[in-house]
């Protein structure tokens, strides 16, 4: 008999168990590498006080998020900029009312290698020419006799949108410049390359690389909340309808004081 209630109690607890990993509630979040690191503390601090939600969180760009969501695949989008009338378009043909959140602000910084002792600012205009192949060299800037090793975000990045309106002017890229696919590699391969130039979000500086005033404005927090900076930006989330339940619960949490004490604590500007 003790057996047989033993069998019993172990059955009970696996399909307890077993019931309560399928009844789960479930979030999948995707999109903008700039948001990722802040969607993954906020994450993981939610489903440690909501054990009964499972959220899965993936990065890939801020297009690649959206174009996610307007699938129906992704609960909920980070982007890095603004949802573009085009893929409205396209949620508004599929059913969807999405629903926008902003929740940080960010200042996109324009980066060298700390071994480069002789840049510490650039003006947009410079800035473009180095990006359109127009000035290939560190000669050309007061520099050494070297190649000037350029890189980008790659075309599915918020960040690149950003950066192409504001200092591309939707000019082309030189055919020589390096696209990678996230921030974390763009701050890697500057950091250890004295003849490269790159730009990540605010919150990705770190002693690694050194940080360009741009057109002599620091990227700041404070500069770019006043607008001083010429490409600071919004960090948004999206969902495809009006949030309720558990999506809802999850973007408020977003905006409680615990939330933003994240945002900033991960190096970007929070909003409240």
């Amino acid at each position: 008999m003790k057996k047989m209630i033993r069998f019993i109690f172990i059955f009970l607890a696996v399909f307890s168990f077993a019931f309560s990993a399928f009844s789960a509630e479930k979030l999948n979040v995707s999109g903008s590498t700039t948001v990722l690191p802040i969607m993954q503390i906020i994450a993981e601090e939610f489903m440690n006080q909501n054990p009964e939600v499972d959220i899965t969180v993936s990065g890939g760009g801020s297009g690649v998020g959206i174009a996610a969501l307007i699938d129906k695949i992704a609960n909920v989008a980070m982007s890095s900029r603004k949802i573009k009338a085009e893929e409205l378009d396209k949620a508004v043909a599929k059913g969807l009312s999405v629903q926008e959140f902003e929740i940080a602000k960010d200042a996109i910084t324009v980066i060298v290698s700390p071994a480069n002792t002789m840049m510490n600012q650039i003006d947009s205009h410079t800035l473009k020419q180095i990006y359109t192949g127009a000035i290939t060299n560190w000669k050309d800037l007061n520099g050494e006799d070297k190649p000037i090793v350029v890189i980008s975000r790659d075309t599915n990045s918020g960040t690149f949108e950003v950066f192409n309106e504001h200092i591309l002017k939707k000019d082309q890229l030189a055919p020589t410049v390096l696209m990678l696919a996230s921030n974390r590699a763009i701050l890697d391969e500057v950091g250890n390359n004295p003849e490269a130039i790159g730009y990540v979000g605010l919150g990705y500086v770190t002693d690694q690389v050194k940080g360009l005033l741009l057109d002599g404005v620091e990227p700041t927090k404070e500069n770019a909340l006043n607008g001083s900076y010429s490409i600071s930006r919004g960090l948004y989330l999206y969902t495809p309808d009006i949030p309720q339940g558990v999506t809802k619960d999850f973007i408020d949490y977003f905006f409680s004081e615990e939330g933003q004490t994240i945002v900033e604590e991960e190096g970007f500007i929070r909003i409240k």
